[in-house]
């Protein structure tokens, strides 16, 4: 005599899913805390639409007439991200070799290099642009400084964790033949991490150059000052040409920057 036996097949048990219909919930009261925590008016948020309408049709159709300005600024946005990420890649490399646990010369150094990378990337680049402003006046000197801080705590990061992710035979080999610390880096690690460093840098100057399109709304140089000036003033036909500009640039800056990366690899 055979039993039929079957048995339905459950992706969770039922303690999982008590636990996961929990965590939802626990998510859902969080949500409507955070909600009704803060003061919203919710009658400017059903007119937005009504008042984004209104904005396209002022916005519409772009004003070349200051095209030349625009684009001078367009030029100087440009220098803005090159010249900091070339600035950031080199002050980058002591920072990376000495945050690195395996070349790092002792605790102090590895604590010293984390907290500058730590501090670099806590700070957006819209603070340190207003820090720098108030240092330097309002320019391009301001906004360079501002992206180069920005930009050595992730190129310091990305490249610390490249190299603690080398292999380690041909450091020992170079060690073992009694190289110097200067040689065994030169040698046994930079040849390892040079692709890295190249993709990370590619990858920095892109982001740089989207950072530094918004930078002139504090007063550090580049395109953003003519969008705030045409904000301020109203001049949305304006407003749109510059944001137009913008997205071209974006979009030229991810063009090279793939290029670039393809290239390496």
């Amino acid at each position: 005599m055979t039993q039929d036996m079957t048995m339905d097949w459950a992706r969770y048990t039922p303690a999982q899913r008590m636990k996961r219909y929990g965590a939802f919930f626990g998510v859902a009261l969080l949500v409507t805390w955070a909600l009704g925590s803060i003061d919203v008016i919710w009658e400017w948020v059903w007119d937005a639409p009504v008042q984004l309408a209104d904005l396209f049709t002022r916005m519409v159709p772009p004003d070349p007439t200051n095209l030349e300005t625009i684009l001078w600024a367009t030029w100087e946005t440009i220098n803005i991200a090159t010249i900091a990420t070339m600035i950031a890649v080199v002050l980058s490399l002591p920072v990376a070799l000495i945050s690195a646990q395996n070349t790092t010369p002792n605790v102090v150094c590895l604590w010293i290099g984390r907290f500058i990378l730590v501090s670099s990337r806590s700070v957006n680049t819209i603070i340190w642009a207003l820090l720098f402003v108030a240092i330097f006046g309002p320019g391009i000197i301001a906004g360079i400084i501002a992206i180069m801080f920005r930009s050595i705590g992730f190129l310091g990061k990305l490249l610390g964790e490249a190299i603690e992710e080398i292999d380690h035979a041909p450091v020992e080999a170079l060690q073992a033949c009694g190289a110097s610390r200067f040689r065994v880096v030169l040698y046994g690690i930079v040849p390892q991490v040079m692709p890295a460093f190249f993709a990370i840098s590619i990858l920095r100057w892109d982001i740089n150059l989207r950072e530094s399109t918004v930078l002139g709304l504090v007063g550090a140089g580049g395109i953003g000052i003519i969008l705030q000036g045409a904000i301020d003033t109203f001049q949305w036909q304006e407003v749109s040409m510059v944001l137009l500009t913008i997205l071209a640039l974006v979009i030229a800056g991810e063009v090279i920057a793939s290029a670039l990366r393809k290239k390496l690899l």
